[in-house]
């Protein structure tokens, strides 16, 4: 399978947890559990942000998007994943790996420009707050919400065509996931075109960007800081930094992950930790976000109680 261009092959091995059978199914349990609690969260959330009203506003746009791409990103490689772990063959086709890969690249890429967007919403808003209806009006907020998308996805677009360019031999990806940097290691020729296509995915496209955007997400909150401090009353302080609190937790979680998986040296048993990361970052920060957005949001939990109100008394209608 070594001596193989994966040309000829049209599926994938995904090695995933197979060194550790006993502990597979505790995670297919955890797996399964993260996932729905994920999908409830999240969609709760854009049911309340579509339905209610009261939040019209542009950071629960924002949020709604936030939510949309983490139902997306689970969605596309915790299913694989689940299957995976209760099957002895653990396979996915070349079309289904390329999507995933996409799919999830294109997620995460358009995150990690929504939460510097969201950055600069909340800088807006505590800074500017008397310019802040008609510098984030609703045609402004869409706009810089698309941006997002498209940036994101075609980022993805890019660096999914340069990962599948490459000459591979064997088809055996030790991830449980087509991870793009665990096919690259797939790689079995070295030449100046591989080497380039090899650096602008590992430093280009994925790092930089990523550092990038969280600098400016790190000045947004330089002046954000600066400003709360200048505020006299305890309670106005309160409610700015409780208004900045669940956004600064959201990219403590995101960033923490996503630099540990491509700015950490590579040493033995890498690949393993590599796993444990993605697993952790796949499941837990989509399920946390909707979580850490309305512990502390009352305008949330209202919004939550209003709808189940509607549906309880709807039952009851129903039923006279």
């Amino acid at each position: 399978m070594q001596g193989e261009n994966l040309t000829s092959w049209n599926f994938f091995f995904l090695e995933g947890f197979s060194k550790y059978p006993k502990l597979e199914i505790v995670l297919f349990i955890f797996s399964l559990l993260m996932y729905l609690i994920t999908l409830l969260g999240n969609s709760t959330l854009i049911l309340i942000t579509v339905v209610d009203a009261r939040l019209q506003t542009p950071m629960y746009l924002f949020l709604g998007n936030l939510s949309f791409m983490d139902i997306c990103y689970t969605s596309a490689s915790i299913p694989t994943l689940l299957v995976n772990l209760l099957s002895s063959q653990k396979t996915i086709i070349f079309s289904g790996c390329a999507a995933q890969m996409y799919l999830s690249l294109a997620m995460g890429s358009t995150e990690c420009v929504l939460l510097a967007v969201m950055a600069y919403d909340r800088y807006v808003a505590i800074c500017r707050p008397l310019r802040y209806p008609i510098i984030m009006n609703r045609q402004v907020c869409v706009q810089m919400a698309t941006i997002s998308w498209v940036m994101g996805s075609l980022t993805a677009l890019l660096e999914t065509s340069f990962a599948l360019q490459i000459p591979r031999c064997g088809n055996l990806i030790d991830h449980f996931t087509c991870e793009i940097l665990a096919v690259l290691k797939l790689a079995c020729t070295r030449s100046l075109l591989m080497d380039t296509i090899m650096l602008v995915i590992s430093v280009l496209l994925l790092p930089v960007p990523v550092l990038l955007i969280l600098l400016l997400i790190c000045i947004s909150y330089v002046f954000i800081l600066s400003t709360i401090l200048r505020i006299s009353s305890a309670e106005g302080r309160n409610k700015a930094f409780s208004t900045c609190g669940a956004h600064l937790t959201v990219v403590i979680l995101y960033y923490g992950a996503a630099l540990s998986m491509y700015l950490k040296p590579s040493s033995s048993g890498s690949q393993e930790i590599d796993k444990i990361i993605s697993l952790l970052y796949g499941v837990l920060t989509p399920m946390l976000n909707p979580i850490i957005y309305s512990l502390r949001n009352k305008e949330v939990k209202d919004a939550v109680k209003k709808v189940l109100g509607k549906m309880y008394l709807q039952q009851i209608q129903e039923h006279l």
